[in-house]
């Protein structure tokens, strides 16, 4: 059992239909047939969507993903049209609403990995492969890969795990010309973040992007290369042969897992709601991460 521990009911926005209640995501479709994506301070953690917020989140994924959308415009298309509120909106949905093209979505996770770490560290372990792919021997948590790889991932429901298939299950699914075009521009938009991060004193592990069809024109949509999204490491402390200090939800899987929490992860409990410490500590760690990557002061 897993998904909201208290699932939001939908705001009603005169000449919005609702579409989708995400774990973090709000998905409407106005009159012109545009999509309104709302980004909420909703936080997940193992499979739930917990019922603590994190005070400015949204905000901070949305304007992060318009900043690198901004960077990588040479490469790939977005689906944002506006960032304008929609009439009738509330107020509170200022800076993380995105009027976005209705998109013929690809129904493929497309991960990039350039270090070894998480599901793709576990399955190295049996293997010496990621998703199929054959890796050398001696890497450990956290080693640079000889170069970037493709591990794509199917996409799951609320509460549900993404699983990883390999690049011919992906050829299968959308076809070999697809998948051809995926893993290009997968790769290619890694590098060039990767590269960006790195300038900026990040390390960018790992992350994954959606792509949908706009006519024949791959479009890259949903968030992009925000801390939900993708591993940033700092590059100070990157050291492989552990696990790395990160910029995401870390402290609420750390205080979840940890004894004061009381909660056993493996039970059909939800999850309990987060202390204060640990909200005001995640979402200082989501602003920092804003900062060092755009250059500006978050207000």
């Amino acid at each position: 059992m897993s998904g909201f521990v208290e699932k939001p009911e939908p705001i009603q926005v005169p000449g919005l239909v609702h579409l989708h209640t995400g774990k973090v995501r709000d998905l409407y479709r106005d009159e012109a047939g545009d999509l309104v994506m709302v980004a909420s301070d909703r936080i997940s953690a193992y499979d739930w969507v917990l019922p603590t917020e994190i005070p400015d989140k949204g905000r901070v994924l949305t304007q992060l993903s318009l900043w690198w959308f901004d960077q990588l415009r040479d490469l790939a298309p977005h689906h944002v049209i506006s960032t304008e509120l929609p009439e009738g909106a509330p107020a509170d949905w200022a800076g993380r609403t995105l009027v976005c093209k209705s998109l013929d979505m690809v129904p493929v996770e497309c991960v990039a990995r350039g270090y070894l770490t998480g599901s793709g560290l576990a399955e190295y372990r049996e293997s010496r492969t990621v998703c199929g792919l054959a890796l050398p021997e001696g890497l450990v948590d956290g080693s640079e890969l000889p170069g970037p790889i493709f591990t794509p991932a199917t996409k799951a429901e609320v509460g549900e795990h993404d699983e990883n298939v390999s690049y011919e299950e992906v050829a299968r699914q959308v076809g070999a010309e697809t998948a051809a075009q995926l893993r290009q521009l997968t790769l290619a938009v890694y590098a060039r973040a990767r590269d960006i991060a790195r300038e900026r004193g990040i390390v960018l592990a790992d992350t994954k992007f959606e792509f949908g069809f706009d006519g024949g024109t791959l479009v890259l949509a949903d968030e992009v290369l925000t801390p939900d999204s993708s591993r940033f490491w700092p590059a100070e402390t990157w050291e492989p042969g552990h696990a790395q200090p990160s910029y995401d939800k870390q402290f609420v899987r750390d205080w979840l897992t940890g004894p004061e929490s009381g909660w056993d992860r493996k039970s059909e409990q939800p999850p309990p709601a987060l202390p204060g410490q640990v909200v005001e500590a995640t979402r200082a760690k989501y602003i920092e991460a804003y900062e060092r990557l755009t250059g500006t002061r978050w207000s």
